[in-house]
């Protein structure tokens, strides 16, 4: 009894990988005994070493079964040994599995993919942006940044790094460098608005450092620190509550243009404000926009330029970036959707 308690006490101490190793040892080695002892009832070795796996499996089909008292000295070694690390295996199989699920949850895991979207600093805001970008076609994955202990977003798409943004290991932990793109946006548990920029800063000057190719958007507070995002080559930045600003404002001064706006600023209903690929055969605005008028788009912009269906019979640059107002619903060449 003391061996058995011994050897239980060291079975239970190895790894998942060590047991697996063993257990695949003992259907081996048992199988082959068998097989030697009784070669008549099984007839070859996978007949025996099936009777091992049903054996310690705990199955029992009764097809093949030892009758010599040799082989049934076999058998009930394998009901002592074969079902306790067979179960054994099983249990720590189990166990990795829900470690691995636990650890996904606190947001200890390395994130492995690439083409990513990360999101930094959990909020409302956060969580619609999240919502957003899943109500999208974008199949790409979207990965959280943040200091809580929990994932806060479950959805397959969407994976959880718990940590300060601004270190190093936590942006690696999150393959920064793999990423499409990432967003920074305003802590709210800082009261103070400078302090709040300033945080926003220090995350944007780790990820500009760490990977200089992402694409980073910081929402940012006050609109005098503009200057300190620019000189850390952020790429695009949001004032906060700009837009809730000006929507009231013009709620205001025009009842009846907030569905209007509400709808260029949602990808869930409504048209859209997209990028479309340049056509080998546009060389004007003119023939890009007849082009997309019989496709249902509406072309609006080149890069920031509004003003180009005002001088249609300009030619396209080289560089031109065209947006056009379209249903998503609707078939016509996008990019980046």
């Amino acid at each position: 009894m003391h061996f058995l308690i011994r050897l239980s006490h060291k079975l239970l101490r190895q790894s998942t990988y060590l047991l697996l190793i063993n257990t695949v040892l003992l259907v081996a080695v048992s199988s082959t005994a068998a097989y030697l002892l009784e070669p008549d009832t099984f007839g070859n070795w996978f007949n025996a070493m099936w009777w091992v796996m049903t054996t310690i499996a705990t199955v029992g089909y009764g097809d093949y079964y030892p009758v010599t008292p040799a082989g049934k000295g076999l058998a009930m070694l394998l009901y002592v040994f074969g079902i306790g690390l067979l179960s054994l295996l099983i249990g720590k199989i189990i166990d990795a599995a829900a470690e691995l699920q636990r650890r996904r949850g606190s947001g200890k895991l390395k994130y492995g993919g690439q083409g990513h979207i990360i999101v930094i600093n959990w909020s409302t805001k956060t969580k619609l942006a999240v919502e957003e970008i899943l109500s999208s076609s974008s199949q790409a994955d979207i990965l959280i940044i943040d200091h809580g202990e929990k994932h806060p977003f479950d959805h397959p798409r969407v994976h959880f790094v718990s940590g300060d943004a601004a270190s190093e290991d936590v942006l690696e932990q999150a393959s920064i460098t793999t990423a499409s793109s990432a967003i920074i946006f305003a802590d709210g548990s800082i009261d103070d608005s400078s302090l709040v920029d300033g945080k926003s800063l220090l995350i944007a000057s780790s990820v500009e450092r760490a990977a200089p190719n992402v694409h980073t958007t910081v929402e940012i507070m006050l609109e005098k620190h503009i200057p300190s995002f620019r000189h850390v080559q952020v790429n695009d930045f949001i004032l906060s509550h700009d837009a809730v600003s000006r929507l009231a404002v013009r709620s205001a001064l025009g009842e009846g243009n907030n569905d209007l706006i509400h709808q260029l600023l949602s990808r869930q209903h409504g048209y859209e404000v997209i990028e479309v690929n340049i056509e080998p055969g546009w060389s004007t605005y003119r023939e890009a926009f007849d082009a997309l008028l019989k496709q249902g788009a509406t072309l609006i912009a080149d890069r920031s330029d509004m003003g180009i269906n005002s001088r249609l019979d300009d030619a396209i640059p080289e560089d031109a970036r065209l947006y056009v107002l379209a249903d998503p619903l609707r078939y016509f060449p996008t990019k980046n959707r």
